[in-house]
């Protein structure tokens, strides 16, 4: 019989199944964008009205809250593989997490700004 030791927190089906469904997500926004620029011309009006809608406006942000999430779990996964150095590997985990928690704070500013 094999005793299997279980370190760690657990991550691996479930951030693969998140990283997953946040590409997904990604790849659909995308292509909605795409199929809208070469349908509508580029300009002011045609992207300001693109985005005068909360729907429009929730649907960008839950693109952006998924590239952050999706880009969260790959930083935090090549850390951890190749940072030996705890010390190292905390300090980049929180700049990591700092920056992406700006970022998703500047999101809804620009979406929801005046």
């Amino acid at each position: 019989m094999v005793n299997r030791v279980v370190t760690g927190a657990h991550y691996g089906l479930r951030d693969w199944l998140v990283q997953r469904i946040t590409a997904v997500m990604m790849v659909i926004y995308s292509v909605f964008i795409a199929g809208y620029l070469l349908t509508h011309a580029l300009t002011y009006d045609a992207w300001t009205a693109l985005f005068s809608g909360n729907l429009m406006r929730t649907i960008t942000l839950l693109f952006l809250l998924s590239v952050f999430y999706h880009a969260w779990i790959g930083i935090r996964d090549i850390v951890m593989d190749y940072v030996k150095p705890a010390s190292i590997r905390l300090l980049i985990h929180v700049l990591v997490i700092l920056a992406l928690l700006l970022y998703s704070i500047w999101s809804v500013q620009i979406l929801w700004g005046v």
